[in-house]
């Protein structure tokens, strides 16, 4: 299986730009997401669920490049 990035997909990756640069604000509320969660979870770590904001966290900063590749997939050369 060839890697995605490796293939000529330039217009998925420039109608993916302004979806994937929005969800970079996604992506900054997600780090301070995580950075509170795994703050909670340190302090208090017989609460489950501060563990899982901080997995909500991370998965909101990985968004940005989950958006880009979502597009890059989608649109054929």
């Amino acid at each position: 299986m060839e890697d995605e990035f490796c293939e000529c997909r330039p217009l998925g990756f420039l109608i993916g730009l302004p979806f994937s640069l929005a969800s970079l604000l996604l992506c900054l509320v997600g780090a301070f997401i995580w950075l509170f969660g795994s703050t909670l979870s340190c302090l208090c770590p017989c609460c489950i669920w501060c563990a899982e904001l901080g997995n909500v966290g991370v998965s909101l900063v990985k968004l940005p490049i989950g958006v880009l590749k979502w597009f890059i997939r989608k649109i054929p050369c």
